[in-house]
C-alpha cells in the first residue's frame, strides 16, 4: 500500500510538473509571438522634423509595430495614408494602428480631464504644442473618411483618442459616434476601438463611462484598447477590467506611472504591475500592445529604456 501511494503521488507530481511546464512554454510563446510596439505620440515633435530618421532610429531600438498620432501635420505627420505606409514599411516596420479624435474638445471639456496640478500642466503644455496644429478630421464629423485613409494605409485599427464623457449626454454621443464609426470600419475591413483615459471610471449621473460605452456598444465593432496606466491611476485592476469584457481588449497602451507624482513614466520604474498584467495577456484578448509616455523628456533615451525593460521581461 505505501508503495501503491508512493507511486501514486509521484504520478500525479510528474503530472503536475508537465502541465507546469506546459502552461508556462505556452505563456512564454504567447507573448514572444507579440513585438514590443510603439506610439509614436511618445516622440512629441520628432516625427514631424525628421520623420525618416526617427523611424530608422526606432528600427534600431528593436520597435517592430508602430501606432501613429495626430501631429501639428494632422493625423498622418503632412503624409497620405500610403505614404506614411511605405515610410514605415522601408524602415522595417508594420503600422498597425492609428489614433483620430472622436469629437472637438473645448478647453473646459479638456480640464475636466485633469486629476491633479501634473495633470493640469501636462494638458496646458500639449494644447500649447497644438495651438497651430491645422483642423483634423473626427469621428463624430467624418468617420467615413477616417475609415477609408486607414484602409488606404493598410493598418488594422482605427482608433479614437479621445471624446468628451463628462455629462450622461456627452457619454451617450460618444456611443453614437462609436457604433457609427465601427460600422464605417467593418465596411473597409479596419476594426475600430476606443482608448480610455482615467475619466472614464468617474461615475456620472448614476453611470461609468466605461461600463455604459462598452455596454450600449457592439462588441465585434467597437473594441477598447486599453490604457494600463490610465486605468492603474483610476484605482482600477487591468485583469479584473479583462474579465468584465473577456476579449474585448485586442490593443493595449503599456504606460507607466511615476510612485510619487503618478505621471507617466518609463516603463518599469513605476508602480503599474506588468507582469500581472501580462500573465493575465490572453484573457484580454490582446494582439498588439504599443508602448507610450505621454511627454517623454528624452523620447528616444526614454522609450529605449522602455523597450529593454519589456523585452528582458517578456523573454
Amino acid at each position: 500500500m505505501k508503495r501503491r501511494k508512493f507511486l501514486q503521488s509521484g504520478t500525479l507530481a510528474f503530472s503536475g510538473l508537465l502541465l507546469a511546464r506546459s502552461a508556462g512554454s505556452a505563456m512564454f510563446n504567447y507573448k514572444k509571438n507579440v513585438p514590443v510596439g510603439l506610439q509614436l505620440y511618445t516622440l512629441g515633435d520628432l516625427m514631424t522634423k525628421d520623420p525618416q530618421g526617427t523611424l530608422q532610429k526606432l528600427a534600431a531600438i528593436g520597435y517592430k509595430e508602430l501606432e501613429s498620432a495626430g501631429s501639428q501635420k494632422g493625423n498622418f505627420y503632412g503624409y497620405k495614408p500610403k505614404e506614411l505606409a511605405a515610410m514605415i514599411k522601408d524602415a522595417g516596420m508594420t503600422w498597425r494602428s492609428a489614433h483620430v479624435g472622436g469629437a472637438p474638445f473645448n478647453m473646459a471639456q479638456i480640464m475636466k480631464m485633469a486629476k491633479t496640478a501634473d495633470d493640469s500642466a501636462r494638458i496646458q503644455k500639449y494644447m500649447e504644442r497644438m495651438k497651430d496644429m491645422p483642423k483634423s478630421l473626427n469621428l463624430k464629423e467624418n468617420h467615413q473618411e477616417l475609415a477609408d485613409a486607414a484602409a488606404e494605409g493598410g493598418i488594422s485599427y482605427l482608433v479614437c483618442s479621445s471624446i468628451p464623457v463628462s455629462t450622461l449626454d456627452e457619454i451617450k454621443t460618444a456611443v453614437e459616434v462609436f457604433n457609427k464609426a465601427g460600422e464605417a470600419c467593418k465596411k473597409v475591413g479596419v476594426q475600430f476601438a476606443y482608448h480610455n483615459h482615467t475619466s472614464e471610471f468617474d461615475e456620472i449621473e448614476g453611470h461609468r463611462p466605461f461600463d455604459y460605452i462598452l455596454t450600449n456598444t457592439d462588441k465585434d465593432m467597437v473594441k477598447m484598447e486599453l490604457d494600463l496606466a490610465w486605468a492603474t491611476k483610476a484605482k482600477q485592476d487591468p485583469v479584473e477590467l479583462f474579465k468584465l469584457h473577456p476579449g474585448r481588449y485586442p490593443l493595449w497602451h503599456v504606460k507607466d506611472l511615476d510612485k510619487n507624482t503618478m505621471s507617466p513614466a518609463e516603463v518599469g520604474t513605476g508602480v503599474v504591475d506588468f507582469k500581472h498584467i501580462f500573465d493575465n495577456a490572453k484573457e484580454s484578448g490582446m494582439k498588439y500592445f504599443f508602448v507610450e509616455q505621454d511627454g517623454a523628456p528624452q523620447p528616444l533615451q526614454n522609450v529605449t529604456h522602455s523597450y529593454n525593460y519589456l523585452h528582458n521581461m517578456l523573454g
